[in-house]
């Protein structure tokens, strides 16, 4: 386990300031004790600092997990964010949209969010922003990109796409084998 590189450091805050904005001091400068960032076999994790000085005394091929998975880098340097970052996400979201009733079940298999399916959305939302998607009961499900801004999701057909699905509570169930 070790400290990101400056790149690395760079691209992860990027993919964070889609979904969260300039809230990601919130996650660093806690009120209640200071979190970092640490790598560990192409995995970002957010763990506590006493937490994190506690584990270097276990040797890294021993160590399988340490705090939260925020994401992974892939072979070509991109980060992708993990399922299990989600409470952080929701937590600190610029922009939400809330799916209804009849559109959970079809999000959750993995499906893109349609006009039909959305409930509410954050004004002034702009085309493709990171959004947090929760239920019409504030339980957060996943997270996407949005597909039009609030506007043009206003004028959509009902079967147009308002949010690109990017994850959700449904992967760990379906890629429980290599989620972790």
């Amino acid at each position: 386990m070790r400290p990101l590189t400056e790149e690395e450091t760079k691209t992860l805050f990027e993919k964070l300031a889609k979904y969260i904005g300039r809230n990601i001091t919130h996650l660093i400068d806690r009120p209640d004790e200071p979190y970092c960032f640490r790598l560990h076999k192409n995995k970002v994790y957010y763990v506590s600092e006493s937490i994190m000085k506690q584990a270097t005394s276990v040797a890294r091929e021993n160590l399988l997990s340490l705090g939260v998975c925020f994401g992974k880098f892939s072979q070509s340097g991109k980060f992708r964010l993990h399922m299990t970052c989600l409470p952080e996400l929701c937590q600190f979201a610029q922009y939400k949209v809330w799916v209804k009733p009849n559109g959970e079940m079809s999000y959750l298999y993995g499906n893109h969010v349609l006009k039909a399916h959305l409930g509410r959305i954050t004004e002034d939302t702009p085309e493709h922003q990171g959004v947090v998607v929760f239920t019409m009961s504030d339980i957060p499900m996943g997270f996407g990109v949005t597909a039009k801004s609030t506007q043009d999701c206003r004028k959509l057909d009902p079967t147009g796409i308002c949010v690109f699905h990017q994850s959700d509570v449904g992967e760990y169930l379906r890629d429980e084998d290599t989620l972790f």
